[in-house]
């Protein structure tokens, strides 16, 4: 039997030596959930609270998102981590919501309306879908188009089909956590102009894909740049184009989209961020 010489024995007891000590070294540093918790947490109280205004006086697809949102949000609340009003009208003292949130109709009696714009002028907090967003030249307020991006309803794609949607930053706490892109349950998609990407406070968060142009069967869209989600850095305020049919809370990465809206308009507040307590 051949013998290694004893300097090659000791130099692999050395490697052998150095790569464990590598290989403890490279470990991941965990860190201790109670050394992020805080000091002041109170898990058991409402952490903030919403509106959610609606309308019933909508087609129905735009009733189904409704009222699978009513569902899906009040799931949300669970524990009573916060509290969900549901209304059909604006009045009173809006203040002490952190957001209201719209899944398929903006205001558009004249009083509802000026209510709205002092709530979000004075600081409040926004989470619009699909038909909420919509305006045209007969919708009459300028402030809502100004709000939205200073964009109008251009044209859509119909019927309602899936959509690839591209994820355009991870550098945002709506998106940090999302796939680059993921395909979008069937719903109506609404283009816009001029395009929000033109307006220097819009940040676009997602966008169709050109890869699914041309795009619709009956109405279609051939091309163009097609932001979907978006905010008027303005405000604190997040629009979100999906919220047509009963399919769109079918998709998980869809369904964290919608849940990391919520945190970031609600943790916006300047009143304070109701998650760090």
């Amino acid at each position: 039997m051949k013998t290694l010489p004893f300097i090659t024995l000791f130099s692999g007891i050395l490697l052998l030596v150095a790569c464990g000590s590598r290989t403890r070294q490279e470990q991941p540093e965990f860190v201790s959930a109670t050394a992020v918790r805080p000091a002041s947490y109170a898990g058991n109280t409402p952490r903030f609270k919403a509106l959610l205004y609606y309308s019933d006086a909508v087609e129905e697809a735009h009733q189904q998102f409704t009222h699978q949102s009513m569902e899906f949000f009040h799931k949300l609340t669970y524990g009573e981590g916060w509290i969900l009003d549901i209304s059909t009208t604006l009045d009173g003292d809006l203040s002490g919501y952190d957001v209201i949130i719209m899944p398929d109709v903006s205001p558009s009696a004249p009083q509802e309306r000026k209510l709205f714009e002092q709530y979000m002028e004075s600081g409040g907090g926004w989470l619009g879908f699909h038909a909420a967003g919509y305006n045209d030249l007969s919708t009459e307020w300028d402030w809502f188009r100004d709000f939205l991006g200073g964009v109008r309803f251009l044209c859509n794609t119909w019927p309602p089909q899936p959509g690839l949607v591209d994820i355009e930053t991870h550098d945002h706490d709506v998106t940090r956590n999302l796939p680059d892109a993921y395909v979008a349950p069937a719903t109506e998609f609404y283009q816009w102009q001029p395009d929000p990407r033109s307006n220097p406070s819009v940040k676009v968060l997602a966008s169709l894909s050109p890869k699914n142009f041309p795009m619709g069967l009956k109405d279609i869209v051939f091309g163009g740049d097609f932001p979907v989600v978006w905010t008027n850095t303005d405000y604190r305020m997040v629009y979100i184009n999906m919220g047509h049919g009963d399919e769109c809370f079918s998709d998980a990465t869809q369904n964290l989209l919608f849940v990391n809206a919520l945190r970031w308009v609600v943790s916006r507040s300047p009143k304070e961020n109701p998650f760090d307590r």
